[in-house]
């Protein structure tokens, strides 16, 4: 059954959402968005998602991304000091702009009631005075309707994911490029090219690959098409918080094969035995042959995965949000007592 707050103690609020993506366009933080909406409507509350907080009523706010949402950020905690704000920390903020624009991103940082991060080591990248406001939330992902049936002749290899230079997106076409001519290797790559440059790559590559082939944007429903046939799925980023096709994959019980980054390790656990370096052909491809040839190796990826999937169902993620908010307005009532 859904969780719910109970509403003496969290009264029915109007939440701001704010992100800094297109509503509708297939990136982690609309797709996140969209599914926090959904959860908090669940709990009670009365949510508008918006790409800025212009100071309309709200008795909270959420804001996706600490850099780029800095002005909403900003806005809402100069009018409303006394109400929670709550930054929920990507991938780029934490290991991009806590970097290249640092006072912007620390800013809202400090401002934040909690910082929600969505995996276990995103806390290394903060200051330790901030580290006391993270909150873990893993993001949930819906369980494959018929289960796996991944396909017989070829041994298919998902790459999901935007091409742009943070996923390291042909990576994985790289390290198909030297297999033998015996292995049944194929790699299927979704995710949209954030320039012409990279369509170009991505096209380049399939003409000269016969193993790779890259299918563009496509929609939710053919991502989880192909998981269900994959038998696995590679993620190459360099900088990760906690990636929607990681929980996709972990939810659908596919073996994952991931950089050796804190937002991975801190999703699937240090004992994990899929990871390699940033950057590695050789390493991942060494993985790949290992995966396709080893059954035994490829059923302990799974195994990893099976075990980890409960943290990322709809319900779990729902309970972490009840949780957070019930901690806020108790932190709040004390506060004010």
């Amino acid at each position: 059954m859904p969780v719910r707050l109970t509403q003496k103690r969290n009264p029915d609020m109007t939440i701001a959402l704010v992100t800094p993506a297109r509503l509708g366009s297939l990136t982690g933080n609309s797709i996140t968005a969209v599914r926090w909406a959904s959860i908090l409507r669940n709990l009670g509350h009365a949510v508008s998602i918006t790409h800025e907080y212009k100071g309309e009523p709200a008795d909270f706010l959420i804001a996706l991304n600490a850099y780029r949402s800095a002005a909403s950020i900003q806005r809402f905690s100069d009018q409303h000091s006394d109400r929670p704000l709550v930054v929920a920390l990507t991938g780029t903020d934490l290991y991009r702009f806590m970097d290249s624009h640092r006072e912007e991103t620390l800013h809202s940082v400090e401002a934040a009631d909690r910082l929600v991060v969505f995996s276990d080591l995103a806390h290394n990248a903060l200051p330790p005075a901030q580290r006391h406001k993270v909150f873990l939330i893993y993001e949930s992902a819906e369980p494959l309707p018929d289960g796996r049936h991944p396909v017989l002749r070829y041994f298919d290899i998902c790459v999901i994911g935007h091409l742009r230079p943070e996923k390291d997106p042909l990576r994985t076409a790289l390290a198909a490029r030297g297999l033998p001519v015996s292995s049944r290797i194929r790699v299927r790559h979704y995710g949209k090219a954030h320039t012409e440059e990279w369509a170009e790559k991505a096209r380049v590559e399939m003409s000269c690959n016969h193993r790779y082939t890259w299918f563009g944007e496509v929609p939710h429903w053919r991502v989880r098409q192909a998981l269900a046939k994959c038998h696995l799925m590679v993620l190459s980023s360099k900088i990760e918080g906690g990636p929607n096709s990681l929980s996709e994959a972990v939810v659908a019980g596919v073996p994952v094969i991931t950089t050796d980054i804190d937002g991975c390790v801190g999703v699937l656990g240090p004992e994990y035995p899929g990871y390699f370096p940033v950057g590695n052909t050789d390493a991942l491809q060494e993985l790949l042959t290992r995966a396709e040839t080893d059954s035994k190796f490829l059923a302990t990826l799974e195994s990893f995965i099976i075990k980890i999937a409960p943290r990322y169902s709809r319900q779990a993620e729902e309970a972490r949000w009840a949780s957070l908010l019930t901690e806020l307005f108790d932190e709040r009532a004390r506060k004010t007592a």
